[in-house]
């Protein structure tokens, strides 16, 4: 069976000796193995990036640029076969998957813009002929995490202008679905990127811990649930590391009674089911404002989910596909017991969807439950999975208290035609990503993505504008050039 090995100094490594199954999620069978990389693996992979880093930091940011101008072309070309690798191990319908990895290249082509990003700052005659300015220089080797839910974006989130601003990168991918995040590896090398610049290892806890603890590596990003995301980021400071952890979500839409009721459901069909609920910035929780918002909310959903088609990524006309793996499909199913148990109304009940000629896939169909409270457990917890909760509440006071309660404060909207409700809620919502009649407000390439509260620990936002200062440290010069034959005295007191 075919393994999948790891990307160090531009050569495929293979640790044979420790690998995992790669399930396909829409037969369940295993398709082949992902090789999870030893220390000493992780180890070369990192005296292979610092090695490279003497070099690629003196290589002038235009000429970084360019490469990442045909990194870019690059990925357009093979999008196709990228789609098809998403697919395959990730389960993403394949119009899905192409909307990730265009958001992906959205942000090489932030990056390819470095040479302006980079200028620094300058002051002429800061003093008597004295200039000043500062420069933004390149911390080194630095390290990604990334999750299974975005092979493709999510290390594109980082890795691009972490090189583009002169570091060498070590990616360490979600080992549920490797092929995609390799293939755009190798397509970097192709674009012309110096072995030992940007570096794959696949692997599990091991591999994080030795990247987390290696003294070489300077910076560590992490996109994943909370748990992992405090671990990474305390071990990280503990070790004198840069580290910014995007963690888990529970995202609420508010759905005022004036709200455009046709066009929320729309948009509530494909924020919560779309990729099978498996993003952090999902919608998972509607608050309608008002029983007869609530009331309306909820027989349109129904009617509308009936049309909803989940199956294989193959088929174009499939809405979503499979969760990741069996035991994921389990505990989302587990969630929706619990919810049930507790009290709450399942109106669509997804847990015994069956896809003719995939019985044996990880599918769950769309659910949506009614009558869901604050204190239920599926309600405190992040689901990921393709379910739609209903909280009811009769005031927009008691909605916002509702989110801004909530530990996670990843992403959150609001449908209403009232401006001003619209403009209270994104001023006193204590979330970092907010929408107006926009259920999914991923901010572009040239704005930064994080939350607030328990979904992010760190100072800065993922890509953007704070990647630049995350991959970066800044030096700030003071010159000055005496005139010739003029000699000064000692000064003591405090330069003004």
């Amino acid at each position: 069976m075919n393994i999948v090995g790891h990307l160090i100094n531009g050569e495929i490594r293979c640790d044979a000796a420790s690998t995992q199954a790669v399930y396909n999620p829409s037969t369940g069978e295993v398709t082949k193995q992902v090789a999870l990389a030893s220390v000493a693996t992780v180890e070369e992979a990192i005296a292979c990036a610092q090695a490279a880093f003497p070099a690629w930091r003196d290589t002038t940011p235009i000429k970084r640029a360019r490469i990442m101008f045909k990194f870019k072309q690059l990925l357009e070309q093979h999008a196709e076969h990228i789609c098809e690798l998403i697919g395959e191990e990730h389960g993403k319908i394949s119009h899905d998957a192409a909307g990730e990895l265009a958001r992906g290249i959205e942000n090489i082509e932030y990056a390819c813009g470095v040479p302006e990003l980079l200028k620094g700052e300058h002051s002429c005659n800061v003093g008597p002929n004295i200039d000043s300015w500062s420069e933004f220089q390149p911390l080194g080797v630095v390290a990604g995490i990334t999750p299974f839910n975005f092979p493709a974006m999510v290390p594109l989130w980082m890795y691009p202008m972490a090189i583009a601003c002169g570091n060498t990168f070590i990616l360490k991918p979600s080992e549920r679905d490797p092929s995609s995040t390799l293939y755009i590896a190798h397509l970097a090398k192709e674009a012309g990127l110096p072995d030992g610049v940007l570096n794959v290892v696949n692997g599990n806890k091991e591999a994080v811990d030795t990247l987390l603890n290696d003294v070489r590596v300077k910076a560590v990003s992490f996109v994943g649930s909370t748990p992992i995301a405090e671990y990474i980021y305390s071990t990280a400071n503990a070790n004198g590391k840069r580290c910014q952890a995007l963690g888990g979500a529970k995202n609420h839409a508010i759905v005022m009674p004036d709200a455009d009721m046709d066009n929320a459901v729309n948009q509530l069909l494909g924020a919560a089911f779309g990729s099978s609920g498996e993003r952090c910035m999902a919608l998972s929780v509607a608050v309608a404002v008002g029983d007869v918002a609530a009331d309306a909310l909820v027989a349109k959903m129904q009617q509308a989910m009936k049309g909803l088609n989940v199956g294989a990524f193959s088929d174009k006309s499939n809405d979503f596909g499979p969760v990741i793996t069996a035991e994921h499909r389990n505990k989302v199913c587990g969630f929706i017991d619990s919810a049930e148990a507790d009290g709450a109304l399942v109106v669509v009940d997804g847990r015994q969807v069956q896809v003719e000629g995939y019985e044996n896939g990880f599918f769950v169909g769309g659910t949506l439950i009614d009558n869901v409270t604050p204190e239920m457990d599926s309600y405190r917890e992040e689901i990921f999975g393709p379910v739609l909760q209903v909280v009811r509440v009769q005031a927009m006071e008691e909605a916002m208290q509702l989110i801004n309660d909530h530990e996670y404060g990843n992403g959150t909207c609001i449908f209403t035609r009232d401006g001003e409700a619209a403009r209270y809620f994104s001023d006193n919502i204590q979330v970092g990503m907010v929408g107006i009649n926009v259920p999914l407000p991923v901010p572009v390439a040239y704005h930064s993505f994080g939350g607030w509260k328990r979904s992010l620990f760190g100072d800065l936002h993922a890509y953007g504008p704070d990647a630049v200062r995350f991959y970066t440290k800044r030096k700030t010069i003071t010159q000055r050039w005496p005139s010739a034959g003029v000699r000064e005295g000692a000064t003591f007191a405090f330069p003004s």
